[in-house]
Order: structure tokens, then C-alpha cells, then sequence
């Protein structure tokens, strides 16, 4: 019984595309892996140099004589840099146009009728960083009840709110009436749950964050291969991402550390199919907060582990380790990068070899579709 174990090193990017202008003058720079290899001095990651991670063209890291895996970089299709378009294009769709951001703030009436829907009043109405955010707005929240709105780049409206004040459960419920009023009207991609804790002067965002997404179109990788009667387990924030669809079981894991476990957890004890786990703590901790060695600690705690991870597998398991796009802790921008992503692909029926460049994230859902024998996958081509 073959299993696919896909792993997303959330924001993980390896290179500027050649369109990075158009999206922000700090892009044109990044190279998330290879400046944070170049600005710490080093990363002690010998599993993923043995893959051949510094074998990619342009990651700036010691190449591997005789790597283990497959290794490469792929380009996104899609003209986005955010998580949904770079896991959708992954799972093989891609937009016909990118979603809608709000740089400015969203539409007065949006927010009328965002205000009207929760029965209350909210703040901000900016494009700001979160943990920024709470720290000038937190006291207020506190005093008015208000929850506090805010954007980025992507295209998300987030939803900041101290649990003492809304309830997690309660603010989960203000998310999912936002995600109905906004998504298909405003053409945004998804309504980001961002409770808090502290008090003045010492807030910060706990880990019960949920993401409320626009649904997915039908026919992903997910789909076809539950559809094909094989197991689809999402760890992390795979479930958000793709709403639940083509998913089998999950475990909504909220850091590295929980999702790596899960991961261990789930290769001992499903049979077949597609185990797809989200790493988010790369983005959300440390890319976003421009935390140079915290990111890098992250991937050297990631590589640890991933002995754990290739010595649990199976003879006829693959595993595949990618991004979903760029966040360059190195640059003077906090929003995600418009990068290449790598690609490792290992296992003991892998041919390790340098394959160059592909034209789309879907290369991948192709090959762990190709891989597990499931018919239908319409985007890309398997990379074996």
C-alpha cells in the first residue's frame, strides 16, 4: 500500500521569480532559505544537504556529493504569493485572476455590513503586522469590546480579539459570518481568527488561530485520491486551507513541533494514501516577524526531527518536502515573498537526480497523484 507524505515548510521560498517587482521592490531581493543560510553564517542541516537541498540552482548552500532525492525548484503559475493560491496550485488549480487585497483598508461598506452581521462596532480597518497591531490597539479592544481588523499583502481580513474579552468559540463564530458576507462579494481569500492574551504592554497571540477559507474548486489532489478510496489525513492548517474538502481525517496541529509529531503519528497508523501536513511556525513566527534566527532555528529543529521522519517510513512510502511560497525574514518587508519553491522528493523508489526547474506548483499534486496510481489529476505532470 503506497503513501505519499507531502510536507509544506510553510513560506520556505529559494529565489526571487523573475516577476518579483511586480508584486514589492523588497521581493527582488529575497531568497528566504539562502539569505538566512548567508546572514546566520551557516545552518547545521545535514538531512536536508543530504537530500540535495543545497544541490537546487540559486539556494546559495553547500552542494551534497551523491544526493539522496529527487531536487529541484518550481515556479508558481498563479500570479499570487499567498497560502491558498500556492497550496491550491499544489493540489493542481490554479486562479483565473488573483484574489482581491485591500492594501488601503477594506470598503466602508464592507465594513457596515462586517459591523452589522456581529452586532458590534470593530477597529482599525488597516494593512498592518499582527503582533503590531495588539500592541497599539490592545488596550482599546479591551475597554470597547471591539474586535480589532486588519490586512496585509495577502488577501485576508483578520480578526484580532483578546480571549478574555471574546471567547475563542465566539470569535470563531464572528470569523465564519465574515467568511459568508465577504469571500465571494469581495473577492477575498480567507478570514484569519487571531486571538490574543496578556495584559498592557505584554500581549501576545496564542496558538488558537483558524483560518475560514473561500471553498477550494472540486477535482484537487485531495479529492481524486479520497474519491480513489485512499486516506487524505491533514495536519495543521490543511484543513482551513482546503475547507474540509477531499480530507479523510485531520489533526489540527498548531506549531512545528505538534505537527512533526502528528506526522510520526499518522505514518504509524494509516495504511494508504496522502498524510499532508501544513509547518506553519516558519511563516507565522518568524518570517513575518523578520526573526532571522528564530527562522533558522526552526529549520535546524525541522531537520532533527526529519531523521525521525524518513527512518518511520516504509519501503514503498514517498516523501515530499516543498513551500508554499517566500517570507524573507532578511528584507525589510514583513508580507510573504514572491519566490521559487524547493522540492525534495525522497524514497526507496526514488532515482535521486537534479530536475531543474518546473513551470507549476501542480508538478506536485501530479506526482503524488502519479505515485499512488489515482487517475483524473487535469494540471502539471508527475515529476517521476
Amino acid at each position: 500500500m503506497k503513501r505519499v507524505i507531502l510536507i509544506i515548510l510553510d513560506s520556505l521560498g529559494i529565489g526571487a521569480m523573475p516577476d518579483a517587482y511586480e508584486f514589492d521592490l523588497a521581493d527582488i531581493k529575497a531568497n528566504t532559505l539562502g539569505n538566512i543560510y548567508k546572514a546566520m553564517g551557516g545552518l547545521e542541516i545535514p538531512n536536508l544537504y543530504k537530500m540535495g537541498i543545497g544541490n537546487i540552482d540559486g539556494s546559495m548552500l553547500p552542494n551534497y556529493t551523491n544526493p539522496i532525492a529527487l531536487h529541484g525548484k518550481i515556479a508558481e503559475k498563479v500570479k499570487g504569493k499567498d497560502t491558498i493560491s500556492g497550496h491550491w496550485e499544489i493540489a493542481g488549480k490554479t486562479l483565473d485572476k488573483p484574489f482581491t487585497t485591500y492594501p488601503g483598508g477594506f470598503p466602508q461598506e464592507c465594513m457596515e455590513k462586517f459591523e452589522k452581521a456581529i452586532g458590534r462596532k470593530s477597529l482599525a480597518n488597516v494593512a498592518a503586522s499582527g503582533t503590531e497591531i495588539i500592541k497599539r490597539l490592545g488596550d482599546e479592544h479591551l475597554k470597547t469590546g471591539y474586535p480589532i481588523v486588519y490586512t496585509s499583502a495577502d488577501s485576508v481580513f483578520q480578526i484580532a480579539a483578546h480571549e478574555e474579552v471574546i471567547t475563542v468559540d465566539e470569535l470563531y463564530k464572528i470569523c465564519e459570518k465574515a467568511r459568508h458576507l465577504l469571500c465571494d462579494e469581495y473577492g477575498i481569500a480567507r478570514v484569519i481568527a487571531r486571538p490574543f492574551l496578556g495584559e498592557a504592554g505584554s500581549y501576545y497571540r496564542s496558538e488558537n488561530r483558524r483560518d475560514f477559507v473561500i471553498m477550494p474548486p472540486r477535482g484537487t489532489m485531495l479529492d481524486l485520491i479520497k474519491d480513489a478510496g485512499l486516506n487524505v489525513h491533514a495536519i495543521g492548517k490543511i484543513e482551513d486551507i482546503f475547507g474540509g474538502q477531499g480530507i479523510t481525517s485531520k489533526n489540527h496541529s498548531t506549531n512545528n513541533k505538534a505537527g512533526i509529531e502528528a506526522t510520526l503519528e499518522a505514518m504509524a497508523a494509516i495504511g494508504n494514501g496522502l498524510i499532508f501536513t501544513n509547518l506553519v511556525d516558519f511563516d507565522m513566527l518568524y518570517g513575518h516577524r523578520n526573526d532571522v534566527k528564530g527562522y533558522a532555528r526552526a529549520l535546524e529543529y525541522f531537520d532533527l526531527r526529519l531523521s525521525e521522519i524518513m527512518a518511520a517510513m516504509r519501503p514503498d512510502d514517498i516523501l515530499i518536502l516543498t513551500a508554499d511560497h517566500g517570507c524573507d525574514p532578511t528584507t525589510p518587508s514583513t508580507d510573504h515573498s514572491r519566490e521559487y519553491i524547493p522540492c525534495l522528493i525522497y524514497g526507496q523508489s526514488i532515482t535521486p537526480k537534479n530536475f531543474g526547474l518546473r513551470n507549476t506548483f501542480a508538478d506536485i499534486g501530479a506526482t503524488a497523484c502519479d505515485y499512488l496510481g489515482v487517475l483524473g489529476y487535469e494540471l502539471g505532470s508527475s515529476i517521476l
